[in-house]
């Protein structure tokens, strides 16, 4: 097979950089080691920045997301008993998320490559990629017993954390970031209403917890857990108990519980690979970083090196230039790091550490008190949740 760049990886950022592709009139093949109903069983982010809605627009995919998502102007955030709202669109000039889980993303994009017949192969095994520091790349696979070979311009490596691209490229080539945090998430999803409007994020004395949605009758939450629990020492019922315990006398009244649909736990990290293009094989999305999901950046920073990846192919393919791509890596960087560092503020603001002694604790409470009763300071939290411009600060 011949295309002009072949993606690995199924995901949003695999499927949203083929459309925008599609779009450009510029050919991609997909490769996805998984199945097509694997991939949307996944239940992952549901916060998309303007950058991202934006995207999903210029993508020709973003009706349903504007017709089922729910627009948050702003979200509530509870310490020491009190509960403090972030008016995101007051102090930043007027932008919002929208919430809209990935699941329903990815139906999206699937959906409109289907309909549009662009070819996209499930199910492969024994991936590999060949020669991206050559000017003829190549991608090779197992699919039903038989041996397969795609040559490409480019490759687009969006095959997660744990895919074939990032593990391919020279030790030697490559310089990792990594803080791993010494707890994780427990999640629950559950057909009931939530518990409030908007969300809330709760530092309390047991931990930290998050009410989030996907929809007006189905809602998301965690709470703060030690690495060592397991999913299956939780029961549902001991899920909502400890969420009641560490929500405030509103929130317990307005709680309402049922079945599980799914509960699992995620260990949090903060990884950055740099570079992030080595020769004509680029890296976007988990396979290039990773943030808490404290401040819902990591599908948003995806969307955000989609952005630029796509942009930059286009630009070559459109004008013959190589700008683009020569700066795809150190743009997405900029970026990257400035959703690094909220995430991991946000992620030591809210949560208790398990060596976090008296002077810690008080600490963060005074850091709270500031930027909850200051504007400047909500500002600050308003600004980096909606996401900061596309170029910020690229001088």
């Amino acid at each position: 097979m011949r295309t002009q760049v072949a993606i690995i990886g199924a995901g949003p950022s695999g499927l949203l950089l083929g459309q925008l592709l599609h779009k450009a009139g510029i050919d991609a093949i997909i490769v996805e080691r998984q199945s097509g109903d694997y991939v949307l069983s996944r239940i992952r982010a549901g916060v998309l920045e303007q950058v991202c809605i934006d995207l999903l627009d210029e993508a020709g995919v973003g009706e349903r997301m504007h017709q089922e998502g729910l627009l948050h102007t702003g979200f509530e955030m509870l310490y020491g008993g009190q509960r403090h709202r972030i008016d995101m669109n007051h102090l930043t000039g007027g932008k919002n998320v929208m919430v809209y889980g990935q699941t329903e993303l990815t139906r999206d994009l699937m959906d409109a490559r289907t309909k549009a017949g662009l070819p996209t192969v499930y199910e492969v095994s024994d991936v590999a990629v060949h020669d991206f520091d050559s000017q003829k790349p190549r991608v090779t696979y197992q699919k039903d017993g038989q041996s397969h070979e795609i040559e490409c311009d480019f490759i687009a490596g969006c095959d997660g954390f744990h895919g074939v691209c990032r593990a391919s490229i020279p030790r030697s080539s490559i310089t990792e970031f990594e803080k791993v945090y010494p707890f994780g998430w427990l999640g629950l999803l559950s057909d009931t209403p939530p518990v409030h409007d908007e969300l809330i994020y709760v530092n309390s004395p047991r931990g930290f917890a998050l009410c989030s949605q996907r929809s007006q009758t189905r809602s998301r939450y965690y709470l703060q857990v030690p690495l060592t629990d397991k999913v299956d020492e939780w029961t549902d019922d001991a899920f909502w108990q400890e969420l009641r315990l560490r929500l405030d006398a509103p929130g317990r009244e307005q709680l309402v519980t049922g079945p599980s649909i799914e509960k699992s736990i995620a260990p949090l990290r903060s990884f950055v690979t740099e570079p992030m293009r080595f020769g004509r094989m680029f890296l976007a999305g988990d396979a290039a970083h990773i943030v808490p999901p404290t401040g819902a950046k990591g599908l948003n920073l995806a969307a955000t090196d989609v952005k630029y990846l796509s942009s930059a192919l286009i630009e070559y393919y459109q004008e013959k230039s190589n700008a683009g791509i020569d700066s795809y890596s150190v743009r997405c960087l900029k970026r990257i790091w400035k959703g690094e560092r909220f995430s991991w503020w946000f992620t030591q603001l809210m949560h208790r550490f398990p060596d976090q002694g008296a002077m810690a604790s008080r600490l963060q409470e005074a850091e709270l008190d500031y930027l909850l009763n200051s504007e400047a300071g909500s500002r600050t939290i308003a600004e980096n949740y909606v996401g900061l411009p596309l170029d910020f600060d690229l001088s």
